[in-house]
Parts: structure tokens; sequence; C-alpha cells
């Protein structure tokens, strides 16, 4: 029996993605992107700071880095904290020293509990982005829009609270999206996203509420992924950004378009003493780098034409 040929008609069947947000697009082939003063990569420094409840919530999954042991999970607690008493004023000096302009991805819990800490950013120079409300502040298929649209809210009302301005970008917590999150986020204000992995440039998304940039973040590189998943040294990760820069340098040279590369940093993690060293190393090198551009995710949204 031979297959009805109607079977094989979709009347929605087109050339690229299976979604409106953004066309398919070959990074050779689209018109290029040049950064300010000649530079070849735009340099986008995020750490994380987040906060962890003890009480974890596991619908439908446990954000990385959560409470793993039985309730209360004391040991996983207090190493997550270690990050804001300790490993981010590390970041905070390594950035100082190296003239690092870091984007800075803010739990709006972190904010309300330790604004010393959100001031201290803003006074270093740096840009907070709102990164949910705390790690329970999940968003997946399934979440019902009133729900997210009051998290998204409560995220950014918390972080203006204390920042005294609304974050222009957003990053959710594991990367994780419903498939109304990127209009919700632009209905709110947002104006780039941090979420997606799919490129070494930013690039414009659609929405219900008007345009949406989207700044790559690829989870490869970041610092958790290597370090702690992949279980590899601190100068191994150093090797590996290295790898990626020279490589992304070169492919602007030959190319004549800019690129993109995003640091992950967590500071429970990078920030401990046996591998701050190595980070430091790191941004040292990059800093020396004549095509490096260390810039705010604002500041590659404007540059790249998106704002």
């Amino acid at each position: 029996m031979s297959l009805n040929p109607s079977y094989l008609e979709y009347p929605h069947r087109s050339e690229g993605m299976d979604h409106a947000w953004y066309p398919y697009s070959n990074i050779m082939e689209r018109p290029a992107i040049t950064w300010p003063d000649g530079k070849k990569l735009a340099l986008l420094v995020q750490p994380l700071l987040e906060y962890f409840p003890l009480e974890a919530v596991d619908k439908p999954f446990k954000a990385p880095g959560h409470m793993v042991t039985p309730y209360p999970d004391l040991r996983h607690y207090s190493s997550r904290e270690y990050g804001t008493r300790v490993g981010y004023y590390r970041f905070l000096d390594a950035f100082a020293k190296h003239g690092i302009k870091a984007t800075v991805a803010m739990n709006a819990a972190i904010a309300s509990r330790y604004p010393s800490i959100a001031k201290d950013t803003i006074a270093g120079g740096h840009e907070i982005i709102a990164h949910s409300t705390d790690m329970n502040g999940l968003q997946y298929g399934g979440m019902s829009e009133d729900d997210e649209r009051a998290l998204i809210a409560d995220a950014l009302t918390d972080l203006e609270a204390v920042t005294g301005s609304k974050p222009a970008g957003w990053r959710s917590v594991a990367q994780t999206h419903s498939f109304g999150t990127l209009d919700l986020l632009a209905e709110h204000g947002v104006r780039y996203t941090c979420d997606w992995v799919n490129d070494d440039l930013p690039y414009a998304m659609n929405t219900k509420s008007g345009p949406l940039a989207a700044l790559p973040v690829n989870h490869e590189l970041s610092d958790r992924q290597i370090l702690v998943v992949c279980q590899q040294s601190a100068e191994s990760y150093v090797e590996q950004i290295k790898d990626a820069a020279l490589w992304l340098l070169e492919e602007a040279d030959k190319t004549g378009a800019g690129r993109m590369l995003t640091l992950t940093l967590t500071p429970y993690i990078a920030g401990l003493p046996y591998r701050i060293d190595a980070l430091e190393g790191l941004l040292d090198w990059l800093s020396a780098q004549d095509g490096v551009w260390s810039a705010t995710g604002s500041e590659i949204v404007k540059a790249a034409g998106l704002s």
C-alpha cells in the first residue's frame, strides 16, 4: 500500500527553524558586525550571583548547583554562600586590576538580602542583569503564563528597588524558557537575553512585544561545566578559554567581521583560593590582546545595532 501524497503536505513548512523567534542565518553570510575602535572580539564576562534556598524546588527539576543531600543540606548551602562572602569579592578585585567590565547575572534575592553586594558591583562600573528571583525561580514549559509573568515582574522590581535602575538584560535559571518567556521578557521592557547558545554573535529575536536581542552564552565554556561537571583543572579551563579566544580572533581577522566570547563565572567555583590565580592569569592574558574589547551586555547590544 503506497502512502497517500497528502501525508507529505505541510501547510506551515518553511526553510529554517521550527519557530518564528528568528530566521536561520549562516554567520559567514550575514552582514558583518564591527566593534568599536576596530576591536575583533567582544568579551562578555558574566559572573552568576545566585541565592540557593535551603529547601530546593524540584519541579520540573532542581537548578544546577542546588542542594543535593537530605534537608537541611548545610554543606552545599554554605559552600554556595562562600561565593557571596568571599569568591565574588576576589572577582571584583580581579576585574578592577585588569580593566574588565562585567555583566553580573544576579538573583533578585541577592540584591534584597545583601544590598551591599549590588552597590559594590555598581561602584565597580559593572552592569547588573536579572537572573530570576532565586534559584527556585525556574521557567519551563507548562508553567502558567500568569506565574511566569509574576516571576519576571518580581525579579525586575526587586532589583530596581536596590540598584535604582531596571535591568536591561535577563539570564534565566539554568538558561531554561517556556514557550512564552521571550514574549514576557519583551513585555516587561527587557532588551536582551543571555539564554541562547547557538551563535558567536548577538542577533535579533522577534516577540509579540517587539524585538529582543540575544547575546550567546555557550554553557560548554562555563567554569561549572569545565571545572565541576568535567572535573578538569583550572589550568585546563584557562587553556580552553584561550583556545576559543584565539580561534575567534583569527576567524574575525579572516572574515573582517567581529566575534563574541562569553565567560560564565561562578564565585563559589572559580573564586576558590586554589583557582583564582588561574582566573587572574586568564583575565590578564585576555586584557593584553589588542583585538579584545571588554564590554557590558548593554554596550555589546548597542554596538551590534540591536538596541
